[in-house]
């Protein structure tokens, strides 16, 4: 009798929403995300991002700027998020300063402006992942 052929497990998908009202940011963030193994949905405000999340989307981290146009900020989405799912990792980003009213949200909070790699670092570890699924683009070593 043969043994099994060993089979690798395959890899879940990690969907990371990104909301980032800054077009160039948000396309040079999502693709750095990409090359990390994550894949990335992409919403230029809140509103945007609680559609997708009420039609059905999935994420398993938000990484959310604060100051956004539209009907929301990125603390009215955050505190949404944590009411429906507080297991749901939250990353705010600001070129202002932490805001005093957290609304009970857990949040990582990640100062603007901020180096893309570092903040890409931050997802990883916050997801407890500490290097990409791919060793082709080691983003952290």
């Amino acid at each position: 009798m043969r043994p099994a052929p060993e089979s690798k497990p395959v890899q879940a998908h990690v969907f990371v929403l990104l909301v980032e009202d800054e077009v160039v940011l948000r396309a040079v963030l999502a693709g750095q995300m990409r090359v990390a193994g994550l894949t990335v949905i992409e919403a230029a405000n809140a509103d945007g991002a609680l559609t997708y999340l009420d039609l059905g989307g999935h994420a398993d981290l938000v990484f959310s700027d604060l100051d956004m146009p539209g009907s929301m900020n990125g603390m009215d989405l955050a505190e949404r998020i944590h009411d429906r799912d507080p297991g749901i990792p939250i990353i705010l980003t600001s070129g202002r300063a932490w805001p005093q009213d957290q609304r009970g949200v857990v949040a990582v909070f990640v100062p603007k402006p901020y180096d893309v790699l570092w903040a890409i670092a931050i997802v990883l570890a916050t997801l407890g992942r500490s290097r990409p699924d791919s060793g082709e683009h080691d983003l952290l070593s």
